[in-house]
């Protein structure tokens, strides 16, 4: 099965993948949005609150004036760099893309897993996907009603 690696410097070019390739494209923007989102709120895993920081890691973050919360944005680059990386018809993963946010997030992966769906965000998904072939339904009908792929 063909894969696709999505590069980004400047702008995103999305003209050499295929109709298929596309489509999972964009439903693996929607579950990286819908990880970052929960991020953002400090939530973890389940949905629930994440995991307090270390109390000297709480005053520093604190005292800096980014909050003493679990969200992964002291500087940014962590979730800025979280992005959909390999597509395929079937499948889009999502990585950070520097090294040293790799390292970041491995670390952070281990002390409490942030690159996963929780329960909400594999709703999300479901969701879109869901838009997505209502919003297929008629071009299926007749390519189905006429036989094989119109043009």
């Amino acid at each position: 099965m063909p894969s696709v690696r999505v590069y980004q410097k400047k702008q995103l070019r999305l003209d050499l993948l295929n109709f298929q390739q596309r489509q999972m494209y964009e439903l693996g923007s929607v579950g990286v949005a819908a990880v970052k989102a929960r991020l953002a709120a400090a939530h973890g895993p389940t949905d629930a609150p994440a995991k307090p920081l270390t109390k000297r890691y709480a005053i520093f973050k604190t005292r800096k004036g980014k909050g003493n919360l679990r969200n992964l944005t002291f500087t940014g680059d962590l979730l800025r760099n979280f992005t959909v990386r390999t597509v395929s018809e079937n499948r889009a993963k999502a990585n950070v893309s520097t090294r040293q946010n790799q390292l970041k997030a491995r670390i952070n992966q281990k002390r409490e897993p942030w690159m996963v769906f929780s329960p909400k965000d594999r709703a999300t998904v479901v969701e879109a996907a869901r838009n997505m072939l209502d919003a297929m339904k008629a071009r299926l009908l007749v390519e189905g009603t006429l036989g094989g792929k119109q043009r």
